[in-house]
């Protein structure tokens, strides 16, 4: 079969489930995933035959597309902020928003210091935030904490993969009581850091009706969902912790829920937070915070 004549079969079966630009662009993922072509050589290459078996990996994979499993996780890899990720079931898959909360964080003056800064990532998974920002500070020093030993896995061969040196240290940070008594192999732990960032869970289950099935279905519900009653557990617990540990000029960021934006800047007001800056996303959405102590 002819890779342009599947590619009639291949919009067909999903034109139900996706919008046709969605489509296309899984198409080519999969032409440069399965055989190295990129759209440009899809092009050049009109009478591309595929064989049987090549058939069979095709419509392999279109059964899991018709279920809504995301493609990151059938090619195993995302890119974030220009760099490849490796993906799978037990971490989130990286999301624009979060590359906006990284460049944020490398355009702060903070990230200008000539001299090392302490960076803490809280909440880690594939490693995307850690890693972006060490690629893009070399001078500084940066640590990445997860609850999920399977996700630390992950982020750490994202750290070879892009060849960085982060420490990733498992823990549950609502168990931590100062983030310089963190387990650590490093010998000498920082008593602060310059820099806090965290993604923390932070959907409401009462949200759950709004998530999509490739998200609700196939994402690890562990670093998506909060209980409706204590939706700001994780912001209440790691500002308390920035407080003791952030440096006198060092920033926190947070990435938020949308519709939360107004009580969180409440939560850090409350507890002393100043200079609170909160800020939307490309879509207009209130996403990320930014504030200091």
């Amino acid at each position: 079969m002819l890779l342009k004549d599947y590619k009639i079969n291949f919009f067909n079966s999903l034109k139900n489930i996706q919008d046709e630009q969605e489509i296309e662009s899984f198409f080519f993922i999969l032409t440069e995933y399965l055989h190295n072509l990129k759209r440009v050589d899809v092009a050049l290459n009109p009478n591309f035959e595929l064989s049987d078996a090549e058939v069979d990996k095709w419509n392999t994979i279109l059964a899991q597309l018709q279920q809504e499993k995301p493609i990151q996780y059938i090619t195993g890899e995302a890119w974030f902020y220009g760099l490849r990720f490796e993906v799978n079931e037990n971490t989130l898959i990286p999301r624009p928003e979060t590359e906006e909360l990284v460049e944020w964080i490398l355009n702060s003056s903070i990230t200008q210091h000539p001299s090392p800064i302490n960076i803490l990532d809280i909440g880690t998974g594939t490693g995307c935030i850690p890693i972006s920002l060490k690629a893009n500070l070399p001078q500084a020093n940066v640590s990445a904490i997860d609850i999920s030993e399977k996700a630390l896995e992950v982020a750490k061969r994202n750290a070879e993969l892009n060849k960085v040196e982060i420490n990733f240290i498992q823990t549950n940070i609502l168990e931590v009581e100062d983030l310089s008594q963190l387990p650590s192999p490093i010998i000498h732990h920082p008593s602060s850091y310059n820099i806090i960032v965290s993604n923390p869970p932070y959907v409401r289950n009462l949200e759950k009706q709004e998530i999509k099935k490739n998200v609700l279905d196939y994402e690890p519900h562990l670093a998506l969902f909060v209980e409706d009653t204590d939706a700001l557990l994780f912001y209440r617990k790691i500002a308390q912790l920035a407080l003791k540990n952030l440096s006198p000029n060092g920033l926190l960021f947070f990435e938020i829920n949308q519709y939360l934006g107004k009580e969180t800047v409440e939560l850090l007001e409350n507890l002393g937070f100043k200079n609170i800056e909160l800020k939307k996303d490309i879509y207009g959405n209130d996403r990320m915070i930014r504030c200091s102590i």
